[in-house]
């Protein structure tokens, strides 16, 4: 089940705080806020469904588990790397693989000994060379 948006219920939970009211109905919340009572019960009741039925409801006491909530969703996630694929438009730039080591491992016509190829360079290297393969198996 997909939560609330954190941008409302930092924008409830800041009304909350601000009001000096006790406890704090739905109806309450929405003057306050300007947002229809209905949309705000339906945010909140993602951490206690009794809202929908109940309009006399204190919103003031949901208030540790939204703070919660908040918290839990800005943690951090873990950045994915994309993988950098070696397309067949990628490939037709070289002619054989004789062409590849020309453009990417010589100096003025020298092989350059010196010289360290990328993860990308590496994975076409690779792929050409099976493409090399495959046209000596014929």
């Amino acid at each position: 089940m997909k939560g609330p948006s954190v941008a409302s219920l930092k924008k409830y939970l800041a009304a909350m705080n601000k009001s000096k009211a006790k406890y704090i109905t739905a109806e309450k919340l929405s003057h306050i806020v300007g947002v229809y009572p209905e949309i705000i019960s339906e945010a909140l009741s993602y951490f206690d469904p009794m809202i929908n039925m109940d309009y006399e409801y204190d919103l003031k006491t949901l208030m540790p588990a939204i703070e919660e909530y908040i918290e839990h969703s800005q943690e951090k996630k873990p950045v994915v790397q994309k993988k950098s694929l070696v397309t067949q438009k990628i490939l037709d730039q070289y002619s054989s693989l004789g062409d590849f080591i020309y453009k990417k491992m010589t100096i003025g016509g020298l092989l350059d000994p010196n010289t360290e190829l990328s993860d990308k360079d590496l994975k076409i290297l690779k792929k050409l060379i099976a493409e090399e393969q495959a046209k000596r198996k014929k």
